[in-house]
């Protein structure tokens, strides 16, 4: 089983903005297989085999999330963070502003999904491999 300090180990090594493929696979490699983290504060709930799961503390207070999504104003942040033209609070600022509730990542389908305060799917997109 992994621990919440050995993902904290691989997060603290990586530029995530720039080499979250790279982080994935760091994480994968000692055994998650998925995360949900809630824009609500950030607190990251992870996943492992036979039930396993382990949870982060919060990141910051509790932001307010908006009732109704935006999808293309989230795309145009989410291309904006990508790029690395925002840090990760920022983001999570605007997650929050668009409606995105929280968002999850499939170690093994290899995909991040947000969705919206609903449950709705906004977008799934692939994470490319290292």
């Amino acid at each position: 089983m992994f621990t919440i300090e050995q993902i904290e180990s691989a997060h603290r090594k990586k530029d995530l903005e720039q080499n979250f493929p790279k982080y994935i696979q760091e994480i994968k490699e000692i055994g998650v297989i998925a995360f949900e983290t809630w824009v609500i504060d950030s607190h990251t709930n992870y996943f492992g085999q036979n039930d396993f799961q382990t949870n982060s503390k919060p990141k910051y207070g509790e932001m307010t999330i908006a009732n109704q999504s935006d999808k293309e104003k989230f795309n145009q942040y989410l291309k904006m963070h990508q790029k690395g033209e925002t840090d990760y609070f920022t983001f999570c600022k605007h997650c929050a502003e668009t409606g995105i509730e929280k968002w999850t990542v499939n170690l093994d389908k290899m995909t991040c999904t947000y969705y919206d305060i609903a449950g709705n799917e906004i977008l799934v997109e692939i994470i490319p491999t290292v």
